[in-house]
């Protein structure tokens, strides 16, 4: 079993700063693409950012600039440090990994649970 176990949400003020995190646990055999999405009610999911086994970078245009993706492969955990954050970052937001199980033949994608992330004075 695989799991994604996200933290660092929380409620913020304009202009303030979060990091969130989302470790990978379980029979994992490597992990490929690591990455946020985010999702508001009413509205579909949408991507926020992405990072490679490589360290190749996907921004949405809507947060580059003020949110940097990192991961320390290591500890097979990916974090998000949101800068600048705006009441329009206000969201849920949702850790994904494309991974490769020990006992798949096969990767896939998995989620996190999600974390609240609210931006208001």
């Amino acid at each position: 079993q695989v799991q994604l176990v996200e933290s660092g949400g929380g409620l913020v003020q304009p202009g303030g700063s979060l990091r969130l995190s989302c470790a990978a646990s379980g029979s994992i055999f490597s992990i490929n693409r690591m990455g946020w999405y985010r999702q508001v009610p009413g509205k579909e999911r949408e991507l926020v950012a992405t990072i490679t086994s490589g360290s190749r970078l996907n921004y949405a245009d809507s947060v580059k600039g003020r949110f940097t993706i990192s991961r320390d492969n290591a500890k097979n955990t990916v974090y998000l440090q949101m800068n600048s954050l705006k009441p329009e970052d206000t969201a849920v937001y949702y850790c994904n990994a494309f991974i490769l199980a020990t006992t798949t033949l096969r990767p896939y994608d998995y989620w996190g649970q999600g974390t609240q992330v609210t931006v208001s004075s």
